[in-house]
């Protein structure tokens, strides 16, 4: 028999994310308005850009979102849709020359239940791996290593582009 615990105070947060209520500002729609060094923003296409992550798993990791806020691939447009997956061609180019990885994990966290942690803006992660990199650090003392600072992958990444 399985025991059930009772949080009363979930279904308001529920019901605020069935109604699609966000708390806050879309981080998405206002990185295009800072500089691209301040933001880590690496290319801007005419209708969606990449960017580095700020918590990144590994080095490199970054990601592709529209300009425009929306929530799901189904409603991105035909134009969206073609400047994602040129933005992703050249970035996993530039990531080749500059970090050379072995792999990639490519991923959408879509909404809250999915682990987007901004659930209303589509975003795609482009993540490098490489054969042993998964470490015993992120288990057993929550932390990752990075190999270099923020600013210098993306100066580099920024130089592999040129």
């Amino acid at each position: 028999m399985m025991d059930v615990l009772w949080a009363g105070w979930r279904s308001a947060y529920m019901s605020e994310v069935q109604e699609g209520v966000e708390a806050e500002a879309c981080l998405f729609c206002e990185l295009p308005a800072a500089a691209d060094d301040d933001a880590y923003i690496i290319e801007r296409g005419e209708s969606a850009y990449s960017v580095l992550n700020l918590y990144p798993y590994t080095s490199g990791h970054l990601m592709i979102t529209p300009y425009r806020h929306v929530g799901a691939p189904g409603d991105l447009t035909a134009e969206e849709q073609g400047d994602i997956w040129r933005l992703l061609s050249r970035a996993q180019a530039a990531l080749e020359t500059v970090v050379g990885p072995h792999g990639y994990n490519l991923g959408v966290n879509q909404g809250r239940a999915g682990g987007a942690g901004v659930p209303g803006h589509f975003h795609m992660h482009v993540v490098p791996r490489w054969s042993g990199d998964a470490n015993f650090m992120t288990a057993t003392a929550n932390a990752r290593i990075l190999p270099e600072p923020l600013e210098d992958t993306w100066a580099r990444l920024r130089g592999a582009l040129d």
